[in-house]
């Protein structure tokens, strides 16, 4: 168990903006997680769990413990006639498992690629891609309680899995630790295909049976041309979850906004594109302080170079403001401002 004090956290997100963990714990196994319970100054203090940082907005200094999750390893735990069951440590870095997973033969993240931040923080917010969410992949995964120490299992419906949420949003959020994920990878392997960009890219290459090589370089392109490497300009990808509405509502706002993109649901309802929603506010482009609305993604905002928190969270609020105002509909962030 390392012990760091006074950490600046500018390296540790993504959005790039600074705040300082007063104590920094570098979490590398599940007997880490157990030394900090047992601890005689940390085990009662209020804890901050760290992942890859690509699901925050840092506002302030971290005053609780920063549990920095980096626990590694990557191995085929199981194979089975209809499935492989691979187990990923938390501290990977997903996209890195994902390209793994297919330098091994083992295909079924490919929609997935690119996504930011790392494998224990994937089903803190059911991550999803391009017609996929970790669920649809999910098999279990590791857990550390915070208060007892004590290793649990945990399977998909324990997880409560919901879009872009969990149970470690809700009931265990800050209360445990995911040291380890298991995922079901289907046997055989299907394509993945019914997204709109990737349905254009499969006609546009005239490749009607693509291989998950092939399914994983049309993701990266089309998220290569869509949203910024966080290595070069500061951000944590999507901001606004698409807000779901009522065939009602939909039609509503059809009748209003025919071009409005929006995709049906199988409940009957329906998912809009929260990026077209910002676009058509104007916002695309605009900036407040260093805070600003990608170029080319309305739905990415980003750090101009030396932008706070602040400035992103008054951003975030006044294009929440103009979307409820012209389409009656409030945008709910993906990122957890701290």
């Amino acid at each position: 168990m390392q012990i760091e004090s006074a950490v600046s956290l500018r390296p540790y997100n993504t959005f790039g903006l600074p705040a300082v963990a007063r104590t920094l714990v570098r979490i590398r196994c599940e007997a880490d997680v157990r030394r900090v319970v047992d601890h005689p100054e940390f085990g009662r203090a209020p804890k901050f769990i760290l992942g890859g940082g690509s699901n925050i907005v840092l506002t302030r200094d971290i005053a609780p413990v920063v549990l920095k999750i980096e626990v590694e390893g990557r191995r085929v735990v199981e194979t089975r006639d209809d499935a492989w069951i691979v187990e990923l440590g938390a501290g990977e870095n997903w996209h890195e498992a994902v390209v793994w997973t297919l330098q091994q033969g083992l295909p079924g993240l490919e929609n997935m690629a690119l996504v930011p931040g790392t494998v224990g923080a994937a089903p803190v917010q059911n991550i999803g891609a391009y017609g996929l969410e970790l669920k649809d992949r999910f098999h279990s995964l590791d857990a550390v309680d915070l208060v007892t120490g004590r290793t649990v299992t945990l399977d998909a419906a324990q997880c409560r899995f919901g879009y872009r949420d969990s149970v470690f949003k809700n009931a265990l959020a800050g209360k445990s630790v995911i040291t380890r994920v298991r995922l079901r990878l289907p046997r055989p392997w299907q394509p993945v295909l019914g997204y709109a960009d990737i349905a254009r890219k499969r006609q546009d290459s005239g490749i009607e049976q693509p291989t998950p090589q092939q399914v994983f370089d049309w993701v990266c392109e089309i998220r290569r041309a869509k949203l910024p490497d966080p290595a070069v300009i500061g951000n944590a990808g999507s901001f606004f979850k698409n807000p779901v509405v009522t065939q009602e509502q939909c039609r509503d706002i059809i009748g209003r906004d025919p071009e409005i993109v929006h995709y049906p649901m199988p409940d009957g309802g329906f998912k809009l594109a929260a990026g077209w929603l910002i676009d058509a506010c104007g916002w695309k482009g605009k900036s407040i302080g260093h805070a600003g609305v990608y170029e080319k993604q309305a739905l990415v905002l980003v750090n101009r170079g030396g932008a706070t928190g602040s400035e992103v969270v008054t951003l975030a609020r006044a294009i929440q403001e103009s979307v409820y105002g012209r389409f009656g509909i409030r945008l709910e962030p993906e990122p957890v401002v701290v």
